[in-house]
């Protein structure tokens, strides 16, 4: 980094600490991690995370103040998929360093 992109970051500083405090939650980046596959109802993502639906609810309606997550009512069930494209970029590199079998063997 240069001073340029030093000023830069110290600008967005804040910017970055909140996204990344949204993303320092387990169940949040787990929900996270399942809506990368694709759009998932509160139920399926309470049977993926084998937890409460007012846990989900409550960790979904975070991401949804972080703007990290859209959300869509159909009848009674409501539908939550990702909305910011930084949140794929970091979870991709989140597996790449903690979950990729390669890395795995390195450690």
């Amino acid at each position: 980094m240069n001073e340029e992109d030093i000023e830069r970051m110290v600008n967005h500083a804040k910017d970055a600490t909140d996204f990344l405090k949204a993303l320092t939650h387990e169940g949040r980046l787990m929900i996270l991690c399942h809506l990368v596959t694709g759009e998932k109802s509160v139920t399926e993502l309470e049977q993926l995370l084998s937890s409460r639906q007012s846990a989900v609810s409550q960790q979904l309606a975070r991401l949804r103040l972080d703007g990290l997550v859209n959300c869509r009512r159909d009848g009674k069930a409501v539908y939550y998929s990702l909305k910011d494209e930084r949140a794929q970029r970091v979870l991709d590199l989140i597996f790449e360093l903690f979950c990729a079998e390669e890395n795995n063997d390195n450690k």
